[in-house]
């Protein structure tokens, strides 16, 4: 019981407010800007791996499909690490004092 009354003691790490989807996104592309194009980039390479589907050859689905979740981590992981480039510099070097 005394755990629950110190717990209004406490500074607020976190609030917790209901918001929808979009209000959601637009949150996340504030904090950090290349998020977006991670989102569209990862979009892009599914739509280009389905588009590819159909000419794969002898390839096995199983194996295009691998490659192609692959290919669309890379694309995500390479505009949220340019992201963070971006954060870092404008924090530290571009700072304005």
């Amino acid at each position: 019981m005394s755990a629950m009354s110190n717990m209004g003691e406490r500074d607020v790490i976190f609030e917790y407010k209901d918001e929808s989807q979009a209000e959601r996104l637009a949150r996340k592309s504030e904090e950090a800007p290349f998020f977006p194009v991670a989102i569209t980039g990862c979009a892009a390479a599914v739509a280009y791996g389905a588009y590819k589907f159909k000419s794969r050859g002898m390839m096995s689905p199983s194996v295009f499909l691998m490659q192609l979740r692959v290919g669309a981590q890379g694309v995500a992981v390479g505009a949220l690490t340019l992201g963070l480039v971006y954060s870092i510099i404008n924090e530290r070097f571009l700072k304005k004092k």
